[in-house]
């Protein structure tokens, strides 16, 4: 899933400061899984900004709406009703879902509260860790289901640097050594082999060198 963490609030509040009427505007798709902006976390922003808003004797109205999923069109539309009612929208959305309200709603200036972070899995409550880089060329097969350019500090694609010690990372070692799991993981297979390859540099143009990425997929358009 994608993670992000909130904006410091002196931040938000400084985006904010040329608009009077403002829509906090969540969703309850993955930044509400990693806690970031969920139905919760946009009520408790909007009412830390309310409270902020009082104490600096600041005539602001802030109301709070939180969506399925701020980056499918479907689930934006219902907004249309209320939008024209604020000055701007602060989205509680990862970078894609400030970006596609934004495309819905042109005329309206349209905050980011989030900084989106990576793409990782939940470990634990409160525990998120990233585990792909989205490259647009998976090798996961080839070694053993772990990613050596989002698990591996120096991002090496043939074989661990030597460096580390009782399996911790060198750079980091809080951390695991990802060479070391992916040999421990390719042996448990019987598929060692597999690393007698010699993967070339990763063709970076794939991830963004043509501008942004998409996707079409005919057999789901209507």
């Amino acid at each position: 899933m994608i993670t992000a963490e909130q904006k410091p609030m002196d931040e938000i509040r400084g985006m904010l400061v040329p608009y009077k009427r403002i829509l906090a505007l969540g969703c309850g798709s993955c930044v509400a899984e990693c806690a970031a902006g969920g139905e919760k976390e946009t009520a408790m922003l909007a009412s830390a900004l309310r409270m902020a808003a009082r104490i600096h004797e600041e005539d602001i109205l802030i109301q709070e709406k939180t969506v399925d999923r701020q980056c499918v069109k479907e689930f934006i539309i219902p907004l249309d009703d209320i939008v024209g009612e604020y000055d701007a929208i602060l989205s509680l959305g990862c970078g894609a879902g400030v970006q596609a309200v934004s495309e819905m709603y042109q005329e309206i200036p349209v905050i980011p509260a989030l900084n989106t972070e990576f793409l990782g899995e939940t470990r634990d409550q409160g525990y998120w860790v990233e585990n792909c880089l989205g490259c647009g060329d998976c090798m996961l097969y080839y070694f053993g289901g772990i990613c050596p350019l989002a698990r591996c500090s120096k991002q090496i694609l043939n074989g661990p640097c030597g460096g580390s010690v009782d399996g911790r990372c060198e750079v980091n070692p809080d951390i695991p050594c990802a060479w070391q799991m992916i040999i421990d993981r390719l042996t448990r297979f019987g598929a060692l082999h597999r690393l007698e390859e010699i993967y070339p540099p990763k063709d970076w143009a794939r991830k963004q060198g043509s501008g942004p990425r998409k996707i079409i997929r005919e057999d789901q358009q209507r």
